[in-house]
């Protein structure tokens, strides 16, 4: 990490306490990987060759999307995380990592905040239709596969969504942490279910 660059997770500690919860002690004294970077409208990835990242620049132009997602914790006790939407990228470029060497653009990710970035690509959002939701729009359930109840269950899409979006390229909906990017198979169905939904962007400080 180039010097002064850290994000440490105790800038969420303000924003947590409004939430009546605190930072968990094991990463009081740790740094994030904060990516997407929404203060600067950006994503960072592994661009050599089988990552996310070089999936990102192959597949991927200007005015293309890149919709974020997360797993939730409630604030009060319950059973199951919330896997919700929380952000979108509306792509206005795709850039090598190690082209941004200039040092006023190191803080615009977590990957050009790196000394070593190698193969790593960033792309940059634009402006005006870019950033984090300011209300996450849940999207997941706990469940088995469709059509398979003795299947162990995890986080998927939920059926009904799944269907208004026109599917996705991952079976039946798979939400957990995997090597391929989900694609949508419709994206205008899931574009217009997405603005159903009245989405707000956080404004910026910037």
């Amino acid at each position: 990490m180039h010097p002064g660059m850290n994000k440490p997770y105790s800038l969420l500690s303000q924003s947590l306490a409004a939430l009546g919860t605190i930072l968990p002690e094991h990463l009081a004294s740790r740094d994030m990987h904060l990516d997407p970077d929404f203060e600067h409208l950006t994503y960072g990835d592994q661009g050599e060759p089988g990552k996310r990242g070089e999936q990102i620049r192959t597949k991927l132009g200007r005015d293309d999307m890149l919709i974020f997602y997360a797993s939730l914790r409630d604030t009060e006790p319950a059973l199951r995380l919330v896997y919700a939407i929380i952000g979108i990228l509306v792509v206005e470029e795709i850039v090598l990592a190690r082209d941004t060497a200039d040092e006023s653009r190191w803080r615009e990710n977590a990957h050009t905040r790196r000394r070593d970035r190698r193969q790593d690509i960033v792309v940059l959002g634009r402006p005006g239709v870019s950033g984090r939701l300011e209300r996450c729009i849940p999207i997941g359930a706990w469940r088995t596969p469709e059509g398979q109840p003795d299947r162990r269950p995890c986080y998927r899409v939920q059926p009904s969504i799944l269907k208004e979006w026109g599917g996705l390229s991952v079976r039946d909906g798979f939400l957990q942490k995997s090597a391929n990017l989900p694609e949508f198979l419709d994206p205008e169905r899931f574009m217009a279910w997405f603005r159903g939904h009245h989405p707000t962007l956080v404004q910026r400080n910037n």
